[in-house]
């Protein structure tokens, strides 16, 4: 047997934060020589951070990261690692892992697979290094390193890279590196979070070490790198198709590794009795650096545990509490702010608030989750959770002649039992101001019959200036409660309760979120208790109480039932079909709906997303969850002046008539 001991790392990046990167490399650096290990992967572009955006163009950036990487390699004597970084070669910057050996850089391995679609645009910054080619990188002082699709004997262990999108492709390098005899493939990777990816990404990782017959090192950012893009860390390592070691999700730490101790001749073994490999005699690897590795004790074979936020819930829950954590320090916001109307979607953007503060201290502990917000004034006070909530969430209700006393309970309520401040603002006076203003420099009388969308939209202007306010004074951030259905169709008041800094949930639909919220009545996440006091909020019909009391508004009867709408956007949106097989896709999978009915709700779905791409582009950063997204920054991409599908829904309505 031929024993290493081996980890991928964890890291939380932040964009040009050179000090913290450096430090969060410098720690899990050392968690892995404490544990044993001799070969650690770190995450792709760790050194610069990830969403430099076009940051990554500044020469002093590039450089920077160069600096930065040499004065890292005294904290790798002794050991193998591999870092992140962009790298200006031949005038192109390339995105490359650096690979240390016992204190010195021995090689530059640049990304061949550059990710170009969804949130990314790496083609926009970055040159794809063609397989198979070299090079040489002069890093001053007469040192020459070579760069290029290199295979690395490392005292006597061959390893080489895939570097995150390049592991995603049919034609991975790591299929190209097995055939050379590879012992170890290093994945340093930048894959960002969404529903359900992680199970996707470890089979990935599974099947790698399978198919290559190799040792399988996958290092993941962690956290809210950059203000949208959430990474869920979930590092992992894996030999011959079986996962060993898997680092943690969703973890509040700047670091963290996932170790594991692999007998390298036990692929080789399985390499030279497949009969379908196919060696490619007489490769020799590119770089060879003399290594002593230690001596390592046989690892037990054990079954790891099946991921425990598996479920949607509890991935929402977790994703969004550590975006909301890392956004409020590294922004150096003092807390949050909620205008809470006693909604579904307020209730979920103040909960999980207090999610972040009850997970987060859970995991951290009072000290370190305190210490990583220590720009918070008053906060060391706290000595409980929900002392901690008191100080960081606010919650505001603000009332008009149209809110019901059950809206007014239910937000009192809950802002109770989470633990937040309850503000209470009758908001009637300014309204009527307002309202008696325009009237008279008009010159005429607004009414209901006439001037619904006017009046409705004036009361929840009126209540942006006062919350704002609130958020100022107290240096914290306003969260707008704006959900996916309603960006969908502009079913918000611009200036009004799409008022604030950051939307946490404008990526989840509707219906999605009554569900969430009922979860965290009944069941709640893994180690907190449920919520049932939630029921104030799930037992009502889901109203804006922008119109008089008497007309019994509800959100559904303004747009069309929310499950509607949300088959709808998927189908318009997601899977880009037309009006008319839209409707030949619903009328199949709710045949329950009278066909002119179906068609005039699609019809009304598609005015509205035209008419209203304005809105989108100017709705507060959202937090990117799964490929639903409507964000036209990060995401879905859509012109704010079109024809309104005119010819498309002209052949709807033909259709529905010949039917």
């Amino acid at each position: 047997m031929k024993l290493i001991k081996v980890a991928a790392a964890t890291l939380n990046t932040t964009p040009l934060d050179w000090d913290g990167n450096v430090r969060a490399l410098r720690g899990a650096i050392a968690d892995a020589r404490a544990a044993g290990v001799t070969i650690l992967c770190a995450p792709e572009l760790c050194l610069s951070g990830y969403g430099c955006e076009d940051a990554f163009h500044m020469r002093g950036v590039q450089e920077r990261a160069l600096e930065s990487l040499k004065a890292l390699a005294p904290e790798t004597n002794g050991l193998v690692v591999s870092v992140g970084l962009p790298l200006m070669h031949q005038n192109a910057l390339v995105n490359a892992a650096c690979l240390f050996v016992d204190g010195k850089i021995v090689g530059f391995v640049p990304k061949q697979h550059l990710a170009g679609d969804g949130i990314h645009y790496e083609p926009r910054w970055f040159r794809p290094w063609p397989s198979g080619a070299r090079g040489i990188v002069e890093l001053g002082g007469g040192q020459q390193v070579p760069i290029g699709d290199l295979l690395f004997d490392i005292g006597g262990v061959r390893l080489g890279f895939e570097i995150c999108e390049d592991a995603w492709v049919a034609q991975r390098p790591g299929g190209a590196l097995s055939k050379k005899g590879l012992d170890l493939l290093l994945n340093p990777s930048a894959s960002h979070f969404a529903f359900g990816k992680h199970a996707v990404r470890e089979r990935l990782v599974a099947e790698g070490a399978r198919a290559f017959a190799v040792t399988y090192l996958y290092a993941n950012l962690l956290g809210n790198e950059a203000g949208r893009v959430i990474y869920d860390g979930g590092v992992l390592v894996a030999q011959n198709g079986k996962v060993l070691a898997r680092g943690p999700r969703f973890s509040f730490s700047d670091h963290a590794i996932a170790a594991a101790t692999v007998d390298i001749d036990a692929t080789r073994t399985v390499q030279s009795r497949t009969g379908s490999f196919e060696p490619e005699f007489g490769a020799e690897p590119d770089v060879r650096v003399p290594f002593r590795y230690p001596d390592c004790a046989p690892a037990p074979d054990v079954d790891l545990p099946d991921d425990p936020y598996s479920v949607k819930e509890e991935e929402f829950s977790r994703s969004v509490a550590l975006a909301l954590f890392d956004y409020l320090r590294k922004s150096r916001s003092e807390g949050f702010v909620v205008s809470l109307s006693g909604g579904c979607d307020s209730t979920v953007v103040s909960a999980l608030c207090a999610l972040m503060v009850e997970l987060g201290w859970a995991q951290l502990g009072r000290e370190a989750f305190l210490a990583k917000l220590k720009h918070v004034r008053g906060l060391s006070e706290a000595k409980t959770t929900k002392e901690a909530i008191g100080k960081l969430l606010t919650c505001v209700y603000q009332s008009t002649r149209n809110s019901g006393q059950v809206t007014r309970d239910a937000a009192a309520g809950i802002a109770k039992v989470l633990g937040a401040r309850f503000l209470e603002l009758d908001v009637d006076a300014q309204v009527a101001g307002y309202t008696a203003m325009v009237e008279k420099a008009l010159g005429k009388p607004f009414s209901w019959e006439k001037d619904d969308v006017t009046l409705q939209n004036i009361q929840a202007r009126s209540r942006s200036p006062s919350v704002w306010m609130i958020a100022n004074a107290k240096n914290a951030l306003l969260l707008a409660t704006s959900n996916r259905s309603e960006v969908a169709v502009g079913y918000a008041t611009m200036d009004g309760d799409t008022s604030g800094g950051l939307s946490p949930i404008a990526g989840i639909d509707k219906a999605a979120l009554r569900i969430y919220l009922r979860w965290l009545e009944t069941v709640g996440p893994k180690g907190l208790a449920p919520i049932p006091a939630l029921a104030s909020v799930t037992n009502q019909a889901p109203t804006a109480e922008l119109r008089p009391r008497e007309q019994n508004q509800t959100d559904e009867a303004d747009l069309m039932p929310y499950h509607v709408l949300d088959q709808v956007e998927r189908a318009a949106i997601r899977d880009k079909q037309t009006p008319l097989e839209c409707y030949r896709r619903l009328h199949v999978a709710m045949p329950e709906i009278e066909k002119g009915q179906l068609a005039a709700w699609i019809e009304r779905f598609f005015k509205l997303w035209c008419r209203n791409q304005w809105k989108r582009e100017r709705y507060a950063p959202s937090f990117h969850l799964d490929d639903e997204s409507l964000d036209p920054r990060g995401w879905c991409r859509f012109p704010i002046l079109t024809s309104g599908f005119e010819a498309e829904l002209a052949d709807l309505r033909r259709a529905v008539q010949e039917s």
